[in-house]
C-alpha cells in the first residue's frame, strides 16, 4: 500500500456496527514527522515533511537507519579509544619536552652576559611569515576542518593589512586539498601526516621551516594547530614558532603563553549502564638544575644542538594535540549522528504504525460495508 492523499481519520473507539463513526478527508500532507519547531498542538503544515512511501519502503527506510546507527556507535567506540592513545603519547612526551625547557632555561640564565649568536632566536624586522597549518586526514568529524582553516583564513588576512608576504605549508590530506583549490594563495609545500604523528614526521616538518628561518626566507614562522581542551571543546591557536623564545616558553602571536601547565586524561567508563567521562590531571615532575651545575661543552654548541631538538618535539606535540582533538570532534559528531539515528527511527516506526493501522482499518470498513450490502 502506498502513501497517497486521502487519509482515514478513525475515531479512537470505532464501531464496526455504525459505519457513520468513521469518516473520510482529504489533506494535504498525510502521516507526516511531527515538527520539532513548531508545538504539538497547532501543527503546522508548511514545516513538516510528508512521507510518501508505502509500508514496503518504510520498513526498508527503517532497516537502513538502523543499520546506520549501528555503524556511527561504532565509529564513536573507535574514536574513543584512539582518543586515549593519543592522551597517552602527549603525556608521554611531556617529560623530555619539560627537561628540555629546564635546560634551555638554565643554559640561557648562563649566557645572559655574554653576546652570542643564535640563529633560531634571532629576531629581525618581520618582511615575510611562513604559516604550518595542520588539519586533519579524514572528516566525518564534525566543524574541526572548518575551524583551523577559518583561523588560517582570518590570519593570512591579518598580514594582508599589515602588508606582509606569507606562505603557507600544509600539514593534512584537508588542508592539502582546500589550499588546492584556492592557487592565489602561495604554498611551500604539502605534507601528508599519519596515523599516528612520530618524530620522523614532525623532523621533516622542522627540517622545512629551519632552512627557511636560516635562509632568511622567512622572518617568522608560526603554528595553527588545534588545542585539546576536552571531549567536547578543542581551541584552534597560532604560536610563534620561530624565532624560539631562549626560555623554551610557548606563546601565541600576542605573547600569551598557551602551553599546559598540567595535562589532563579523559577516560570513558559506564555508569549505571550509561556511558560518562571522568577527568584526570596529570603534573609531569622534572627534576631541578642545580645552580651550580657546569656544562663541559660551550653553551653555545649546546644551544645549536638543542634549539632544533625542541622544535622538533614542539611540532610533534602540536601534531598529536590536533589529532587528539580530531579524534574527539569525531566522537562529538558519531555520538549525535547515532541520536538523530535514534529519534530518525523512532519517527518513521511512528509513521509506519500509523500507515499500518490506517490500512487494517480499511480493510475492515469493507468488509463491514460489504456485509451491510449483503442485508
Amino acid at each position: 500500500m502506498s502513501c497517497s492523499n486521502l487519509t482515514m481519520l478513525v475515531s479512537s473507539k470505532p464501531s464496526l456496527s455504525d459505519a457513520s463513526n468513521l469518516s473520510f478527508r482529504s489533506v494535504l500532507n498525510p502521516f507526516q514527522l511531527p515538527s520539532q519547531n513548531s508545538p504539538a498542538s497547532t501543527p503546522s503544515r508548511s514545516s513538516v515533511t510528508p512521507v510518501q512511501c508505502g509500508l514496503r519502503e518504510l520498513r526498508t527506510r527503517i532497516d537502513s537507519v538502523k543499520n546506520t546507527q549501528k555503524i556511527t556507535e561504532a565509529m564513536k567506540l573507535v574514536a574513543a579509544a584512539k582518543v586515549r592513545r593519543a592522551q597517552e603519547a602527549v603525556v608521554n612526551g611531556r617529560p623530555f619536552s619539560e627537561t628540555l625547557v629546564e635546560v634551555l632555561y638554565n643554559i640561557n640564565e648562563q649566557l645572559q652576559t655574554e653576546d652570542i649568536d643564535v640563529p633560531l632566536t634571532k629576531v629581525r624586522p618581520v618582511k615575510k611569515v611562513a604559516l604550518v597549518v595542520c588539519t586533519g586526514d579524514r572528516g566525518l568529524c564534525g566543524g574541526f576542518n572548518n575551524a583551523i582553516l577559518k583561523k588560517a583564513e582570518a590570519r593570512i588576512a591579518e598580514l594582508k593589512d599589515l602588508g606582509l608576504d606569507y606562505t603557507v605549508i600544509s600539514v593534512g590530506k584537508k588542508g592539502n586539498s582546500y589550499f588546492i583549490r584556492r592557487p592565489y594563495i602561495p604554498v611551500d609545500r604539502f605534507l601528508e601526516g599519519g596515523t599516528l604523528p612520530t618524530a620522523k614526521e614532525a623532523q621533516a616538518i622542522a627540517d622545512d621551516v629551519f632552512s627557511l628561518f636560516v635562509s632568511e626566507e622567512v622572518d617568522k614562522v608560526e603554528l595553527l594547530y588545534t588545542k585539546f581542551v576536552s571531549l567536547v571543546k578543542s581551541d584552534p591557536i597560532i604560536h610563534t614558532l620561530l624565532p624560539l623564545s631562549p626560555k623554551g616558553e610557548i606563546c601565541d602571536v600576542n605573547g600569551n603563553c598557551v602551553d599546559a601547565a598540567e595535562d589532563e586524561f579523559f577516560r570513558l567508563t559506564t555508569k549505571e549502564g550509561k556511558l560518562t567521562v571522568e577527568r584526570d590531571s596529570v603534573r609531569t615532575k622534572t627534576s631541578d638544575f642545580s645552580p651550580v651545575l657546569q656544562f663541559e661543552q660551550d653553551p653555545v654548541q649546546i644551544l645549536d644542538a638543542l634549539l632544533p631538538l625542541y622544535l622538533n618535539s614542539q611540532i610533534l606535540r602540536a601534531l598529536q594535540e590536533s589529532l587528539a582533538s580530531e579524534l574527539a570532534a569525531r566522537m562529538s559528531a558519531m555520538s549525535s549522528a547515532t541520536d538523530n539515528a535514534i529519534e530518525l527511527k523512532k519517527n518513521l516506526s511512528r509513521v509506519y504504525n500509523r500507515e499500518r493501522q490506517a490500512k487494517i482499518t480499511g480493510e475492515i470498513l469493507e468488509i463491514v460495508a460489504g456485509a451491510n450490502a449483503l442485508q
